[in-house]
């Protein structure tokens, strides 16, 4: 009979993953009746926007105008609720304060209640959209083609809630969770704080990166693999970089970007521009500029 294995020193290991060893940053400490964010729930809200501004697409189908106005108030009741906790949750996570206070409780339903009225100002920015992916691609049918299926479309969806979110006060947590659903489910990755126009086209998608400080007009079209991200990151006198300045580019209404383009820096890209594939873009581009691998 074999030797059975010796046992490992659990403890000793338990004791020096929470040694000072690691400085304390990769382990979090709540307190005691602190709420925590959750994706579980993030994602039910999404899937509950989702219905509340394509209903019939997603949610139970509805039959009759009664039965819609009926159901849509339901949902966005429950929507108000898991938006508002989270929010709650999110405002609380990483704070230095031993409690969460009730103004960060007052501030939460106040972004949540902004965030229900804006709903169809947000149904009308992704109408602009829909159209926008569905003029620029030939093989798109309808609208509901592209609602039920485009991931651009669904990237686009958690970005724009997301931005909405952060700009109202929300700390960055939870937009950063719905966006990064969305680069999970889709390979497109957009930075909750990047400021997108209208008429927003992303034509397949996968590996889509546009990075914070990214400022895109209105009318703007890009492909997969394209890069909108920082040259450089400055550092302070103590060595650590700089966080919140502007360093990822600009690009002004009707810009053109094509599959696997890299535009790096705080640079403008100008009016109607064309950017082609496979490029590395580092200074600015006038307007109805082209820039091509020759």
């Amino acid at each position: 009979m074999k030797n059975a294995q010796k046992m490992p020193d659990v403890a000793a290991v338990v004791k020096r993953l929470t040694s000072h060893e690691f400085d304390g940053k990769l382990m979090y400490h709540s307190h005691a009746g602190e709420p925590y964010p959750s994706g579980d729930a993030l994602r039910e809200f999404i899937s509950i926007a989702r219905s509340v501004v394509f209903p019939g697409f997603y949610g139970s189908s509805i039959d009759n105008a009664q039965a819609l106005d009926y159901h849509l108030g339901v949902r966005i009741e429950r929507l108000y609720c898991i938006l508002s906790e989270q929010l709650y949750a999110g405002l609380c996570f990483g704070t230095s304060s031993d409690i969460c206070l009730e103004t960060q409780r007052n501030l939460a339903e106040r972004i949540a209640t902004e965030f229900v009225a804006w709903l169809p100002d947000l149904k009308l920015i992704l109408r602009t959209d829909v159209e926008a992916i569905y003029n620029g691609d030939p093989a798109a049918k309808n609208f509901g083609e592209v609602i039920l299926s485009y991931p651009g479309l669904r990237a686009i969806f958690n970005y724009r809630i997301a931005h909405f979110l952060l700009t109202a006060g929300s700390s960055i947590i939870v937009p950063r969770m719905i966006t990064e659903m969305a680069h999970s489910e889709t390979g497109i990755d957009i930075h909750p704080g990047a400021t997108i126009g209208k008429w927003f086209a992303i034509d397949h998608g996968t590996g889509l990166v546009i990075g914070e400080t990214s400022v895109l007009g209105d009318h703007v079209k890009l492909y997969q693999g394209v890069t909108l991200g920082a040259k450089s990151f400055p550092l302070d006198e103590h060595g650590n970089p700089i966080k919140g300045i502007p360093r990822h580019p600009i690009l002004e209404d009707g810009v053109v970007v094509y599959a696997g383009a890299t535009i790096l820096g705080c640079i403008t890209i100008g009016r109607n521009a064309v950017i082609g594939g496979n490029t590395w873009v580092t200074d600015d581009v006038p307007a109805d500029g082209v820039v091509f691998n020759s």
